[in-house]
């Protein structure tokens, strides 16, 4: 478990707080470009504790500011765009993109009052038809060019899920986690009498285990029974990230207590789904874009339908800020309380003037960053060679003496969920 002291230091990310200054080190996806239109240039949005005004100038470019003025505090939302800025629609104050007052209507012609005016602005880069801010000190570090952002010749398609109603760092935990898919996805869907669409979790686990590595946290595990396999990958991409299969996804911090989650998916030349075609785009020419429906019924409960939702009631019933004192931890969170020592460790640097891991500088190693190589044997029954392997880093250069595996003891998580819900099901009928 965490001191309280530790749980806020992780948990905080509002402006001169420590691991707010820390996450203001990387670029985050804040909304997808299609979102801005002719019609509606402009969107109020809320990152890291600020509220900011992002929009599309006539040129194209995009702009993102705070969204009260400098000068008495009104909403620059309902402002005007005008020469590539946005106009205060107070008094007139006009900003460009880099947050310089460039106008100042009603001030004498010698004032140096505009000169004095920084207001605070962030850089906005298009890619793969997110919108990205950095919102740290500069000089910034280079955008990330992930492989499933630019890729080409397949088919990209972007998703935006339900606000999620807690911190960052519960939904980021969750991919330091091996073990939840067992009974939060394969189990309960099987409950559903949906066993089939558990996405494989629901075999019997013999053993799991978590290794560091250049990006993060990555994951191994092994099935046992007539469908068991091996692998490693479902990449803990630090700080906020997740990848696995052909997935990516970010979780954006809003505030303290309500997070972001954008989501791209990307499907190679020969593996689009029935119906999509290659290179398809919407009709602004950018990737396709959804927004995933609500994870509540009718009656204000989560209905569990889909692996997001219950992904979303695991997350937001641990509480708005998860009170990390009360937790009892075990040989299953190992993988949590090495992310819980990265996180320490990156808000650590930066306070001594460092920069934490992951940041990308290096132009050539940002032409395209291969995450796939890191994902080899997913899940391929034991002794089948996974013909991919050429592009993979071997197993040896992969695990090593940080490689920290747990054996799974006899029980309900080595039979498989199907049987395991005979079982229980059984056993309830026995008891009546």
């Amino acid at each position: 478990m965490l001191t309280p002291e530790e749980n806020e230091l992780l948990t905080r990310v509002g402006p001169g707080t420590p691991c707010g200054d820390f996450l203001r080190r990387y670029w985050h996806p804040i909304a997808a470009a299609s979102e801005l239109t002719d019609e509606k240039p402009k969107m109020r949005l809320r990152i890291l504790g600020e509220d900011l005004v992002l929009y599309r100038a006539a040129d194209g470019t995009y702009g993102l500011l705070a969204e009260q003025c400098s000068h008495r505090g009104a909403s620059l939302y309902y402002g005007f765009l005008e020469d590539g800025g946005i106009r205060c629609p107070y008094h007139g104050w006009l900003y460009d993109t880099e947050g310089r007052c460039v106008e100042q209507p009603f001030e004498p012609q010698q004032s140096l009052l505009k000169h004095t005016v920084r207001h605070p602005a962030y850089p906005v880069e298009k890619l793969s038809g997110f919108l990205w801010a950095y919102m740290g000190p500069q000089p910034a570090p280079l955008l990330p060019r992930w492989d499933i952002l630019v890729d080409q010749g397949g088919i990209r398609r972007l998703e935006i899920r339900p606000v999620l109603n807690c911190n960052w760092l519960q939904a980021e935990e969750n991919t330091g986690d091996v073990t939840h898919t067992y009974f939060l996805h394969a189990y309960t869907m099987a409950t559903k009498g949906r066993a089939d669409q558990g996405g494989g979790f629901g075999r019997p686990l013999q053993r799991y285990g978590f290794q560091p590595f250049k990006w993060g946290i990555l994951k191994s595990w092994t099935y046992t029974g007539d469908r068991g396999g091996s692998g490693w990958g479902n990449l803990l991409v630090y700080p906020n990230m997740l990848r696995l299969g052909g997935a990516m996804h970010w979780r954006v911090p809003i505030d303290d207590g309500h997070t972001k989650i954008l989501r791209v998916e990307y499907f190679p030349p020969g593996k689009a789904p029935r119906g999509a075609q290659a290179g398809e785009t919407s009709s602004d020419g950018e990737p396709p874009l959804t927004y995933e429906a609500g994870w509540l019924d009718d009656q204000g409960e989560y209905h569990l339908d889909t692996f997001s939702s219950q992904d979303g009631m695991a997350w937001e019933t641990q509480g708005a800020i998860f009170d990390r004192t009360k937790e009892h931890l075990g040989a299953s969170d190992t993988g949590i309380v090495l992310l819980r020592k990265m996180l320490m460790d990156g808000i650590k640097a930066v306070q001594e003037g460092r920069e934490p891991m992951g940041l990308v500088r290096d132009p050539e190693e940002n032409e395209r960053i291969d995450l796939e190589q890191w994902m080899a044997e997913r899940d391929l029954p034991l002794g089948v060679e996974d013909p991919r392997n050429e592009s993979r880093i071997p197993r040896e250069q992969v695990f090593d003496n940080r490689h920290q595996q747990v054996e799974i003891s006899a029980g309900t998580a080595r039979i498989g969920v199907v049987e395991a819900l005979a079982r229980a099901t059984a056993a309830t009928m026995r008891a009546r």
